[in-house]
């Protein structure tokens, strides 16, 4: 049984060391947040429609936001999915490579909504997506060790 669950160096990279859970439960996390996110966008799509609307009506985006609103939620979606893909990968194979992509695409999502708060000059909710893009760096240096 303790080859099976260990902590500490000895397990070397097995999925369930200290280091791989950490890694599993950096892309389960994302997994939650960016399907939840994207399925919201996807399901409430006239209501976040209506509050982006409004949001981005003193912006130079205001024409673009169906467009804007289809591809971060694209994004969101296929991050949440790889990501959870890559949680999975790394229990059973011991693969990081959807992992890794699932956080470079959780990455590019959370760029496009930092640049939109940021048009909008919403500070406060670029201030916010900074802090989950600094998670987002962490985890890709734990999933690169």
């Amino acid at each position: 049984m303790a080859d099976i669950l260990c902590i500490g160096l000895e397990c070397g990279d097995a999925a369930l060391s200290a280091l791989g859970l950490a890694r599993v439960a950096f892309s389960s996390l994302l997994a939650v947040l960016f399907l939840q996110s994207g399925l919201d966008k996807v399901f409430d799509w006239p209501g976040n429609m209506g509050w982006l609307t409004e949001h981005f009506a003193d912006s130079p985006l205001s024409g673009l936001v169906p467009t804007m609103l289809a591809t971060v939620a694209v994004v969101e979606l296929a991050a949440g999915f790889l990501s959870g893909a890559g949680a999975l990968a790394m229990l059973v194979y011991g693969s990081r490579v959807l992992a890794v992509t699932g956080a470079l695409a959780g990455a590019l999502a959370l760029l496009m909504l930092f640049f939109g708060q940021r048009l909008a000059k919403d500070y406060e909710g670029a201030a916010v997506l900074a802090s989950y893009f600094t998670l987002i760096l962490v985890g890709l240096y734990l999933l690169q060790l």
